[in-house]
């Protein structure tokens, strides 16, 4: 649940700073009339909607289980994760070349850049702001790992997201600020409408990465191989156990499945055999509180 509690920070930081940030570029880019400027509006405000996608997606995650779903509804937020990763790539990327292919064909002088570039160093500050409140969350899974191991070795979607968003985000300022200072340096407007182009080639690498991720998470992945390991040790560890013939685990959002296939030391009886079961099982979700379906076979032979 923690880790759910930590993706809705993120997303809190990512909201708040994208909703402001979307007005001011706004009304920048109507004064303005810079189109690095426009697309950088649109993708403001695509983010801020993505964000709320990614509220309701977390809320249907906790949904308790049902007939038709008796495993819950955690993977509902790898949908709302993936339409996300779609969202970015039509309206934030496809649009930005759209909308720079447009400037090149028919150009316009930037009017005011001085307004752009003061919204624009904003822009900046205020996702540095949304990065670090994301990075804080990241830093609690990362375990050791550095960014890359951890983005594509991460069950939380809904963070996978925002640290890419985030990331596209300051970038795509970045490029902007440039865009728009040769442009007034040049007195030339085509660097604007380049700007605004690699802006969406920006957008559209970033949807792919975070698509090619939550698909894993979407068709069905294990746990994090780093507690998939622990779970691993904690069974080999048992005194009970002679075997581990099967051993696997499922990603459901907020929740863990894990499916366990042993053989076990005689205890005597059936009893017995049934509270050495019990007795594992208890101590398994002791251990690893984000279990929430357990399966223990014993058995004689995988």
């Amino acid at each position: 649940m923690s880790g759910q509690a930590d993706s809705l920070k993120s997303i809190l930081f990512a909201l708040g700073a994208n909703s402001a940030i979307a007005v001011a570029k706004g009304v920048a880019a109507v004064i303005t009339g810079s189109s690095a400027m426009l697309a950088e509006c649109v993708h403001s405000i695509a983010d801020a909607g993505n964000q709320l996608l990614l509220i309701l997606g977390l809320r249907q995650s906790h949904r308790g289980p049902t007939d038709d779903h008796p495993l819950g509804f955690g993977k509902s937020i790898y949908f709302w994760s993936f339409l996300v990763a779609v969202i970015l790539f039509t309206v934030g990327g496809m649009f930005s070349i759209y909308e720079g292919i447009h400037k090149l064909q028919h150009p316009e002088a930037i009017t005011h850049p001085w307004i752009a570039i003061g919204v624009l160093v904003f822009a900046i500050v205020a996702e540095s702001i949304s990065l670090w409140g994301c990075m804080r969350e990241v830093n609690k899974e990362r375990r050791g790992r550095n960014l890359l191991q951890w983005f594509r070795n991460s069950r939380s979607s809904a963070l996978i997201v925002v640290f890419g968003e985030d990331i596209a985000a300051l970038l795509g300022l970045v490029f902007a600020l440039i865009a728009i200072g040769i442009s007034v340096v040049t007195g030339n407007p085509f660097w604007d409408a380049a700007g605004t182009i690699s802006i969406g080639v920006l957008l559209i690498v970033v949807a792919v990465f975070i698509a090619i991720e939550v698909k894993d998470l979407l068709i069905g992945q294990s746990i994090d191989p780093q507690k998939l390991d622990e779970v691993k040790a904690f069974l080999h560890g048992r005194s009970e156990i002679a075997e581990v013939y099967n051993l696997i685990t499922m990603q459901f959002g907020p929740d863990e499945m894990v499916a366990v296939k042993a053989r076990l030391y005689p205890a005597g009886t059936e009893q017995g055999m049934m509270q050495s079961v019990n007795r594992i099982e208890s101590d398994l979700r002791a251990a690893f509180p984000s279990i929430t379906w357990l399966f223990f076979e014993p058995d004689v032979a995988d």
